[in-house]
């Protein structure tokens, strides 16, 4: 969805007929800010600054997106009509909470992985109607992303393996149609299953819920047979576990956990007195 388009959808959802407040009581000229309370790294600026574009309001920054912040710091001032900024607090605090808590998540998987060379990418599974917007807040984080949808990539998991009587004659029958860019990654559960892949054709081989050893194996086999096609770790990925994981050889690793696992952090608006 357009930023515009989101903006506004997200201000409707709030404000609903009106918001009440605005209907009574002087309007008056003031100056909000957003004040963080805790610790984290932010985003949301991109789709804030569109706030300005379609209300009378004025936007000063003090941070861009991916840049750290720390507990008392005064991220950004609103100045315009009270009644305008009241009825839009939400709708800001919001976008900037939920994008700013991905990137922060993200952001500390990403040093985990640091002096390792292995890439964080994301997943698809994300809110509906929001991938953009999260997969946004995970690069504002330093996270990488994955497919964006079902026309990126020919990725082919379990289920579709599960359709699939002969892999090499499907994918060469794919080569013939998919855009010359465009790659094909397989989910492999097994050492076995990934030399199945790389023997097939993948440009990807998805290492999905194996053991470390397992991995090393893959990544022997394919140093040894297959140094082109590229090694994506998956499955069950955690702050305590990424390292080890990103030590087994792999080029890349994914998790969904970077955007549905992200806890909300604090900020909040206050009024300039």
């Amino acid at each position: 969805m357009h930023k515009e388009s989101f903006v506004r959808t997200v201000v409707a959802e709030d404000v609903g007929r009106g918001d009440l407040f605005s209907f009574f009581g002087e309007s008056k000229n003031i100056t909000a800010y957003i004040v963080s309370k805790s610790n984290g790294v932010f985003a949301g600026r991109e789709y804030i600054d569109v706030f300005s574009n379609l209300y009378s309001i004025d936007i000063k920054w003090n941070i861009d997106d991916k840049e750290e912040f720390f507990a008392g710091n005064k991220l950004f001032f609103i100045k315009g009509d009270n009644k305008t900024i009241l009825s839009l607090e939400r709708s800001i605090l919001n976008i900037v909470l939920h994008a700013s808590s991905i990137a922060t998540l993200t952001s500390k998987y990403v040093k985990a992985l640091e002096d390792t060379g292995v890439k964080l990418l994301d997943t698809r599974k994300t809110r509906p109607m929001l991938r953009v917007f999260e997969k946004y807040a995970v690069r504002c984080g330093g996270g990488i992303n994955h497919r964006m949808g079902l026309d990126d990539a020919l990725m082919l998991k379990d289920t579709h393996l599960a359709t699939i009587n002969d892999l090499p004659g499907y994918i060469k029958q794919a080569r013939k149609s998919i855009p010359f860019t465009t790659a094909i990654e397989i989910e492999s559960e097994s050492v076995e299953m990934a030399q199945k892949a790389m023997a097939a054709g993948a440009d990807i081989v998805m290492c999905d819920n194996m053991s470390i050893e397992q991995m090393k194996e893959v990544v022997g086999f394919r140093n040894a047979n297959y140094s082109n096609v590229l090694l994506e770790a998956s499955g069950n990925i955690t702050l305590d576990t990424i390292k080890n994981v990103a030590l087994s050889g792999v080029d890349a690793i994914s998790t969904g956990s970077i955007v549905h696992q992200a806890n909300w952090i604090d900020l909040s608006m206050k009024i300039e007195s």
